[in-house]
């Protein structure tokens, strides 16, 4: 399964991937990461784009194998989630604007999504929100 965590610059995106990823074992790409292996730092809608197509490309590698896989990033348009194509969307839906300003001008709220987190998550609270992936989600 590919895992989308998804949301605004600062909303805890990393925060969660990484916990997930801990409950879950399972393969795990952060968009920064990424872009620094890539050395690839431009924010325009083509590098974003572009971006999400990075993305896609190892979350579907993953997926080919039959890994579950977790991708953390802005996925800041509507254009950039359906080019990912997630399984689950998990919206990071915590704050109202993150650190820059271009990126909140541009971010649509995602339509389509599986779970919103709409408050800092404790450990305990990722462990009821794995508990309850698993239930929507066995083959997770």
């Amino acid at each position: 399964m590919k895992i989308l965590i998804m949301g605004l610059p600062g909303s805890g995106k990393t925060w969660l991937a990484e916990q997930l990823q801990v409950r879950l074992s399972c393969a795990w790409y952060n968009a920064d990461k990424i872009r620094e292996m890539a050395n690839d730092w431009e924010f325009s809608e083509t590098a974003r784009l572009k971006q999400a197509y990075r993305m896609k490309v190892l979350a579907d590698l993953e997926k080919s194998y039959n890994r579950t896989v977790i991708c953390d990033f802005v996925c800041p348009l509507s254009i950039t989630r359906d080019i990912f194509n997630a399984d689950i969307t998990i919206w990071m839906n915590t704050i109202v604007a993150g650190r820059f300003k271009d990126t909140n001008k541009i971010f649509e709220d995602p339509v389509n999504k599986t779970y919103v987190v709409d408050k800092f998550m404790t450990h305990n609270d990722v462990d009821s929100f794995v508990t309850m992936m698993y239930k929507d989600f066995p083959n997770v």
